[in-house]
């Protein structure tokens, strides 16, 4: 992988989007993470309203991201045998056809919370393939060359998505209700199969399918755990999952429960989110390099920001709180994705990835519903408070283990203009600069 020793011209912020497979594609997913998060609101909002309770939102997560901890590995298997661009014809397909069976149901009345609770299991099932699939296809549209810049504007074409999506969402279901939301994300999957469709096979940087074989997914495992930038990547990734990565419950809890704001706000509170989202991942352009350091302490940043969100006292300061969540939040997802992909074997970059996705979907799956019985237990000021607390002290812990082990110590020097902490060896020798 090329390395940056300088930080890039501004104008080299969008390189990525000079390869015109990428710039197709990548017109077609702001198109339909625009209309996904719609629907993500739409459907949190309808199981709210069916149900009257935070913690069948939490229910709903779970269902969804479920089939990732279950069968989530065997999606990097399959990514890594099978074209991705077929892959990703197929399983937007499959999405556009849920999204249209969940609007009819809605726009005809018939909704009940199983339907939702169904659906969103199935599409965690497209999700299984269809994440790997996606992520190691950048790869294959860009090229090593320009791999960490796409990364990273997928990160803000996801983050801008966010930052329309709820926004729209919420409008769209006082003024007309939540089922147009899920027929127009229906159509944005069909938009994405038709980019796909149109793409120029003979510039695409194909990479070789893996050869089927027994041990393929304990191979795998056996790659991240003997890589300690992957593993503790993976570990703090699976952390945070569980405990900050579960907005939609404390969002939800906040606009109906505390400051009482009703869909609107609800939507507003997740565009506040995606509007620093969106900050940090065009800020995830202009890094030079990406260090284990580096994510542990961006995951450190996201739980002490989203600890104190937990008793702001004001919407005003909640929002400016929600804000910050969304910087940090970016900061060290992309910062994490990049290291994984960036520090494996192309040959076998699917099975990592799929354990990453793993942790990282598998973790909400568990956080949804621990975090909606927290809030139904102690109320959204606490468990906001925990969601926190835990990445934050999870990240000194596995900062602490990473130095032992590599017998690092911190050398701080406050002479001079600029003062500094520099990661050192036992030896005096500098490891690097935090």
């Amino acid at each position: 992988m090329p390395v940056l020793s300088t930080r890039p011209p501004w104008r080299e912020t969008f390189v990525s989007l000079r390869v015109p497979n990428y710039r197709r594609v990548a017109a077609s997913n702001l198109i339909a993470n625009t209309a996904v998060w719609m629907q993500r609101i739409a459907m949190d909002w309808l199981v709210l309203q069916l149900s009257g309770s935070v913690a069948a939102v939490g229910i709903t997560v779970f269902m969804q991201f479920t089939p990732m901890l279950l069968f989530g590995l065997y999606g990097g298997v399959i990514a890594d045998r099978y074209s991705k661009q077929r892959l990703l014809i197929i399983t937007q397909s499959t999405a556009a056809m849920l999204a249209a069976v969940l609007a009819v149901l809605t726009l005809t009345g018939t909704t009940e919370v199983w339907h939702v609770y169904v659906i969103s299991f199935a599409l965690g099932l497209v999700t299984v393939v269809d994440n790997p699939a996606r992520q190691v296809f950048v790869n294959e549209l860009v090229g090593p060359k320009y791999l960490r810049n796409a990364i990273s504007l997928n990160s803000s074409i996801f983050q801008l998505g966010g930052l329309i999506g709820p926004a729209v969402g919420g409008i769209l279901i006082t003024a007309v209700g939540g089922g147009w939301s899920f027929a127009i994300n229906a159509v944005a999957c069909l938009a994405v199969v038709g980019s796909l469709c149109s793409l120029r096979r003979s510039e695409l940087h194909a990479s070789a399918a893996a050869p089927r074989g027994k041990g393929q997914l304990a191979e795998g495992m056996r790659y991240v755990r003997n890589k300690p930038v992957i593993f503790w990547t993976v570990v703090m990734v699976a952390i945070t999952a569980v405990f900050a990565f579960n907005m939609p419950v404390f969002l939800a809890a906040y606009a109906n429960n505390v400051f009482d704001v009703g869909a609107q706000g609800y939507g507003l509170f997740n565009a506040l989110v995606a509007a620093g989202a969106l900050v940090g991942a065009l800020a995830s352009t202009r890094r030079t390099s990406i260090r284990l350091s580096m994510v542990v302490g961006t995951a450190a940043a996201l739980g002490v920001v989203q600890a104190f969100a937990g008793f702001a006292p004001s919407e005003l300061a909640f929002g400016a709180l929600l804000v910050g969540i969304g910087v940090a939040n970016l900061l060290f997802i992309t910062g994490a994705n990049s290291l994984v992909q960036m520090s494996s074997n192309v040959q076998i970059r699917g099975r990592v990835i799929s354990l990453y996705i793993l942790v990282l979907l598998g973790g909400q799956a568990i956080g949804g519903p621990l975090m909606g019985w927290i809030v139904e237990t102690w109320g959204p000021h606490i468990a906001m408070m925990i969601s926190g607390l835990v990445p934050a002290l999870a990240a000194v812990v596995i900062a602490i283990l990473i130095a032992r082990s590599a017998s690092l110590r911190l050398r701080v020097s406050l002479r001079g203009r600029r003062p500094s902490v520099t990661i050192v060896t036992r030896a005096g020798k500098t490891g690097g600069r935090l």
